[in-house]
């Protein structure tokens, strides 16, 4: 008897040929997140991005124009550049020196008159074209040169993902990172979106805002979430925010989506976040975090610090008290709500590996995990939005 995570095999999550699938079918098929716009900011500079079974990468033209191709030297299949950079007016590939410039076009083959004594037509073997687009201050590829348009792939869910314009904002260089996580990536995303252990798990950690009260559903694939803030927070809120507004009053909340296949963005009245997910292996993710503040000196920011030093000083904890801690770096007595969620993710994926695993009925606060669970099988049977 096959056993079952809600409406998926536990294959699902375990199983390096359903993992491949997922990249084949989800991933090579679908927008992804590559960067922000301000990643590319002037000709020469380029980015890349793996994209299911794909890697790309975008660079700006001479015409400041952006332009993504795949990323393959179209003699051996080198790939032409590394993850970020900036090249100067072409882009050599290191193998054998076959130049191309920023438009995609073969400009140079090294001793061409002797190597190819019959000639070879440049113009054919210009590097395969992929999209790119621009919304909301990121940048996003598609494998397919034509696809359907990023705006028709968020639709309807854009007016559910709050009043913040992360354009306007400026990243927080310090608070960029990437981390690991022995879970498949389906696992990552359906604790992002678990509502129901907002207030069990990060009892301690996230009580700011008020879970009882979470506004959430979906519009095609992608999930969309706001919650208020709590009444002991709000009740002071402009005082209470640690940095200075980025969303003009009265707007408040958290809104904190899953952007199918694996982006998430958790904005609130002070800052713009993105959880970025990558699959690794059928037990491994990547994650990246950057965060977006107001464009404002740094005095605004220490003003508000010291403004709301009173309420955060006495904010927060851990789950567990120290005499419960299990060593010194016990996530569930750290007080830092990652590490909660990511204890959690790596313990429910070593559990799928046991004979005596039978997974429990679906709370109503977890009804995200098992409407996700469906947009997964729907686009592995190739019906996919």
């Amino acid at each position: 008897m096959q056993k079952m995570y809600h409406n998926m095999p536990v294959e699902a999550y375990t199983s390096q040929d359903w993992f491949d699938q997922e990249q084949r079918q989800i991933f090579s098929r679908t927008w992804r997140y590559a960067g922000l716009a301000e990643d590319v900011p002037e000709p020469g500079h380029y980015i890349s991005v793996q994209a299911g079974r794909n890697n790309i990468f975008i660079v700006m033209g001479r015409d400041h124009r952006l332009r993504a191709f795949h990323n393959i030297c179209r003699h051996r299949g080198t790939q032409l550049i590394r993850a970020v950079g900036k090249t100067q007016k072409s882009l050599t590939c290191p193998y054998h020196d076959w130049t191309y410039d920023l438009e995609g076009n073969l400009i140079s083959v090294p001793d061409e008159a002797t190597e190819y004594p019959g000639g070879i037509d440049k113009k054919c073997l210009g590097l395969k074209p992929a999209a790119v687009d621009i919304w909301r201050g990121m940048l996003f590829v598609h494998p397919d040169p034509d696809p359907p348009s990023l705006a028709a792939w968020f639709g309807e869910v854009d007016a559910l993902l709050g009043p913040h314009r992360p354009e306007e904002l400026v990243e927080y260089p310090d608070a960029r990172n990437s981390y690991e996580i022995k879970a498949n990536w389906k696992i990552v995303v359906e604790n992002y979106i678990d509502v129901y252990h907002l207030s069990h798990l990060h009892s301690n950690t996230l009580h700011m805002y008020d879970h009882a009260r979470a506004e959430y559903g979906w519009k095609g694939p992608h999930y969309h979430f706001w919650e208020p803030p709590s009444a002991d927070y709000a009740k002071d809120l402009e005082k209470n925010l640690p940095t200075p507004r980025v969303i003009p009053a009265p707007h408040t909340g958290a809104w904190v989506p899953m952007l199918f296949p694996g982006l998430g963005l958790g904005a609130s009245e002070d800052s713009w976040n993105l959880f970025v997910i990558t699959p690794l292996a059928p037990d491994l993710t990547r994650i990246e975090n950057r965060t977006k503040l107001a464009d404002a000196s740094a005095w605004e920011f220490s003003k508000q610090s010291m403004r709301s030093s009173r309420f955060w000083a006495g904010f927060g904890g851990g789950k567990y008290a120290d005499h419960d801690a299990q060593g010194a770096v016990d996530p569930m007595a750290s007080g830092d709500f990652t590490a909660e969620d990511i204890y959690a993710c790596e313990q429910q994926q070593k559990s799928l590996h046991s004979p005596y695993l039978e997974i429990g009925p679906a709370a109503a606060g977890e009804s995200p995990i098992t409407r996700h669970q469906q947009v997964i099988l729907d686009f592995m049977a190739g019906q996919g939005e």
